[in-house]
């Protein structure tokens, strides 16, 4: 009778099927039983390859766990659900959730975790770029996978996050176009005839995100000290299935064919088409009778840094004083239809204003105005710290008025137009070419002059 193996040791053995087995002992499964991992190989030395390194992972506790692997679809629910769930924020949970359901689960979704490799991911970037996505979404989505992917490595589901093999397609920061002074003015003045007109200048003038000011309350206003405490946000996320089955309760939405060509019932629409819906589609959660975790809602901000006050420029109290009687003479003509969220800037029924009607009505001001269309961000925050730069404040008192966690992106924000930047090179002109005495050619003619002088020189030799 050969003797019994110690505990750990593998075991290889040709069968009675032809094949060579390895068994190697990787130690227990959750439920206390053995658990003993297999391997099989047409020749010994090939299946001694495979136990070795087998148990190589197993001393490094980098074995994956016993039992089947998740797919890539269940595992993005299980990751949004359960983890990334308390830590994020609700609009950046629901980004997630967008790109999960549209991107990596058409793409990726049926892949086993274990089996995934870096071929699948480059081929799902490959389709998505060419089906005309942005290089930075792209690059959004390969990041979300790869923080899922890292968590199922560390609890040992994967024996490595492929997509850390992968190179992602890199993206330019988007250039902002914030108003120059003269074109804030313009627009002011062309939002001057809107009931909610201090929406606006508290965008320019203060520089706070658009969510914080549609979100501002007047408890939160402190008109006596001139502060502005941003301790909530409006913001409109997506609604979520609360019934059992999203995909039978979207059945009526639901469309597998794509549009022919030469459409035209989304000929309005600026993204084209809809993709037709995936097979076992679970969207449509806005028909949902049970939905959930959407609509408008009032989060808090990202950063402890971002609740901290802004100062209201003084000038801005009298109207914002004004602006409250107005709204309270709202109030009382409306009666019992007003809702009484006690934002600053409301509907005529006092409800908060939708960011999309926002967007909308930021689009109607730039036209009337005669300004060139840019993002609602640009208008507003980055107008703030870059009029602020032209100011000559200093970038520490920009940062800390927008409220940013490092200077480097106070830096991303403001536009480089410092008037100080423009005195430098004036001063670098005189160094090389000196103003000229009154009476003799000017310091254009004399730089012209030794441009030539220089090009025939050139043609002499």
């Amino acid at each position: 009778m050969a003797p019994r193996k110690p505990n750990l040791e593998s075991s290889v053995y040709l069968g009675n099927d032809g094949w060579w087995h390895g068994r190697v002992t990787m130690g227990l499964k959750n439920d206390g039983s053995p658990d003993r991992r297999h391997r099989r190989a047409r020749t010994e030395p090939e299946v001694v390859r495979k136990v070795k390194a087998l148990e190589k992972l197993r001393d490094e506790h980098r074995a994956p766990r016993a039992g089947r692997a998740p797919t890539v679809a269940a595992w993005m629910d299980t990751y949004l659900t359960n983890i990334a769930s308390l830590k994020l924020k609700p609009r950046s949970l629901d980004d997630y959730w967008s790109k999960t359901r549209n991107d990596i689960i058409p793409g990726v979704g049926q892949h086993r975790l274990d089996k995934l490799a870096p071929e699948h991911l480059e081929t799902m970037y490959a389709a998505m770029l060419a089906e005309g996505h942005a290089p930075s979404h792209v690059l959004k989505v390969h990041r979300i996978l790869s923080r899922a992917l890292k968590i199922a490595h560390r609890r040992r589901m994967i024996v490595e996050n492929v997509a850390t093999l992968v190179d992602p397609p890199s993206a330019d920061e988007t250039e902002a176009n914030p108003f120059e002074q003269e074109e804030a003015r313009r627009f002011l003045e062309a939002a001057a005839r809107r009931p909610n007109f201090m929406r606006w200048a508290f965008g320019i003038g203060m520089g706070p995100r658009p969510g914080e000011t549609l979100g501002a309350r007047w408890p939160y206003l402190d008109l006596d000290n001139a502060l502005f405490h941003p301790t909530w946000q409006l913001q409109r996320l997506t609604w979520r299935h609360g019934c059992k089955d999203p995909h039978a309760c979207g059945a009526r939405l639901h469309r597998f064919d794509p549009c022919p060509p030469g459409c035209t019932v989304h000929k309005r629409y600026k993204r084209g088409c809809p993709k037709p819906c995936p097979k076992g589609c679970t969207r449509h959660a806005s028909a949902c009778p049970e939905r959930k975790d959407g609509g408008l809602v009032f989060t808090r901000p990202k950063t402890k840094k971002s609740q901290q006050p802004i100062p209201i420029p003084p000038v801005f109290i009298p109207p914002l004083r004004e602006h409250k009687a107005w709204q309270d003479e709202q109030r009382a003509a409306a009666g019992d239809a007003w809702h009484d969220f006690q934002v600053v800037f409301a509907r005529p029924d006092g409800r908060p204003i939708d960011p999309r009607d926002d967007w909308e009505e930021f689009k109607e001001i730039l036209e009337e105005a005669g300004l060139s269309d840019r993002r609602l961000y640009d208008g507003s925050r980055h107008t703030a710290g870059t009029v602020l730069n032209e100011l000559g404040v200093d970038m520490p008192t920009i940062m800390e008025i927008l409220r940013h966690t490092q200077i480097g992106q106070t830096r991303r924000y403001v536009k480089g137009r410092n008037p100080l930047a423009k005195d430098a090179m004036q001063r670098m002109g005189d160094a090389f070419f000196p103003p000229v005495s009154p009476g003799s050619e000017t310091r254009t003619e004399t730089i012209d002059s030794r441009a030539a002088r220089a090009r025939r020189r050139r043609r002499i030799r």
